[in-house]
C-alpha cells in the first residue's frame, strides 16, 4: 500500500467527497484507512456509574484505500505514487512532480 500514516490526502469519491485530511491509521492487508475527521459514525454511550450522564459521540470509521489520494507535500496537488530504488533504497515519487515525497 503506498500510502502511510500521518500522509495529507484528499478523499476522491464518497459523501465526504473533496475533503482533506491526514491519516490515523493505516491497515495494508484490508486496504483500508482511517483519515482524522472524514467518515465519521455516531455511537451512543451508556451510562457507566450513577450520576453519569449517557452521550453520542463521534468516531472516524474505516474508508478502502481507492478512495484517497496523496497530496503531495512538494507540489500541493492530489497525485499517484510511483516508486524509485536508489542504491538499495526505496523512495516514493509523486508521478505530477516527479519529486521524493
Amino acid at each position: 500500500m503506498k500510502i502511510r500514516k500521518n500522509d495529507l490526502v484528499l478523499i476522491i469519491s464518497g459523501k465526504d467527497r473533496g475533503k482533506k485530511g491526514k491519516i490515523l491509521t493505516a491497515f495494508p492487508k484490508e486496504r483500508k484507512v482511517v483519515v482524522e475527521g472524514i467518515n465519521l459514525r455516531k455511537k451512543h454511550r451508556r451510562p457507566r456509574r450513577a450520576g453519569e450522564k449517557g452521550q453520542i459521540i463521534q468516531l472516524p470509521s474505516s474508508l478502502n484505500v481507492s478512495n484517497v489520494k496523496l497530496i503531495c507535500p512538494k507540489c500541493g496537488k492530489a497525485t499517484r505514487i510511483s516508486y524509485k530504488v536508489v542504491e538499495g533504497k526505496k523512495f516514493r515519487i509523486c508521478k505530477n512532480c516527479g519529486q521524493e515525497t
